[in-house]
């Protein structure tokens, strides 16, 4: 299923039911009091947070929502039935902006609701209207429309790593290493055509798609998803180590997260040399070395064929996570 991110829906709120006009009947009398019951309020248009990054698919095709109308008042002053609830689930990280007015909302934490729009109210049944002066009221109000609009909603993920890199770098390879998120791999590019999400020990690690010159500008897959790293805590980046040029491989990646802005530029990094099985001991403290030296940043390395090291930059990371916001 192709990965969703953004999509526009129209959702309405439910009307609420009509009050009634009814009478208390007694053996006694055809028509006693006025026993006409208020109608139920319509229901809600709520927005859940889910730990589902694939949870925007739904919106892909079906693009209406309408909550549940509130049922009409009935006799003996009995209230008709609220209206259901029409709830959305949308991943955590997703902004919704009401289209009409630029009012937004943010879901950070799974399980959070935030209500768009509220039902109509019941209207008022004729037993509202009972007076000392109108003992049998022939009055009742209609149940008041739902509210509604369009609304545009974005996924930005939120992760306490985020894994960035040139195409092929290891990214899902490695994301599955240490998390079993079971993320598609390949040897060719833009095998990750959306994010992946992993839990390690209570972190969220997100394995961002490959990154290409010009991706700040739109080439590749561009700003799509570079959108995604902006709330990742840390991010690792992943040079593979059978590139000639390291240094160059890194400086082209980085030159793509400082063109974009948004911070990118100042967060932690941390560069993980991948994929070390392919070049020699000697070979990759070498070019440990160049990245530390030339970077300033800490340096690890890693071989998905390497149980041994897969555990350092676990242990790792185990340190660094609580720290990384």
């Amino acid at each position: 299923m192709a990965f969703v991110d953004e999509v526009q829906i129209y959702a309405q709120s439910g009307k609420g039911g009509d009050g009634v006009i009814r009478w208390l009947r007694t053996k006694e009398t055809a028509r006693g009091g006025p026993s006409g019951g208020d109608g139920g309020k319509g229901g809600d248009i709520v927005l859940v947070g889910v730990r589902d990054i694939a949870a925007l698919s739904r919106y892909r095709f079906e693009k209406k929502f309408h909550a549940e109308d509130g049922g009409a008042g009935k006799n003996e002053l009995k209230q008709g039935k609220a209206g259901e609830d029409m709830l959305l689930p949308v991943p955590v990280g997703t902004i919704a902006r009401f289209v009409q007015t630029g009012e937004e909302h943010e879901i950070t934490t799974e399980g959070e609701r935030i209500t768009l729009f509220r039902g109509g109210k019941g209207g008022l049944g004729n037993a509202r209207f009972r007076s000392s002066t109108k003992q049998n009221p022939f009055e009742r109000t209609l149940g008041k429309e739902g509210k509604g609009g369009d609304i545009h909603v974005t996924l930005k993920l939120i992760a306490d790593a985020g894994f960035v890199g040139l195409p092929n770098a290891g990214k899902s390879s490695l994301l599955n290493a240490l998390t079993r998120a079971k993320a598609k791999v390949g040897d060719y590019p833009f095998t990750t055509l959306g994010p992946n999400l992993g839990d390690f020990y209570g972190h969220i690690l997100a394995d961002i798609p490959g990154l290409i010159e010009g991706a700040s500008a739109g080439r590749g897959l561009g700003t799509k998803f570079l959108k995604h790293v902006e709330r990742t805590g840390i991010l690792l980046h992943l040079v593979s180590a059978d590139q000639d040029d390291p240094l160059a491989t890194y400086r082209e990646v980085r030159k793509e997260l400082d063109a974009f802005g948004h911070g990118l530029g100042e967060k932690n990094e941390i560069i993980v040399l991948s994929k070390i099985d392919l070049i020699s001991p000697e070979m990759c403290e070498t070019k440990k070395n160049l990245l530390a030296r030339e970077t300033g940043r800490e340096v690890l390395s890693v071989s998905i064929e390497d149980p041994e090291s897969i555990k350092s930059l676990a242990d790792r990371l185990i340190k660094i996570l609580p720290k990384a916001h």
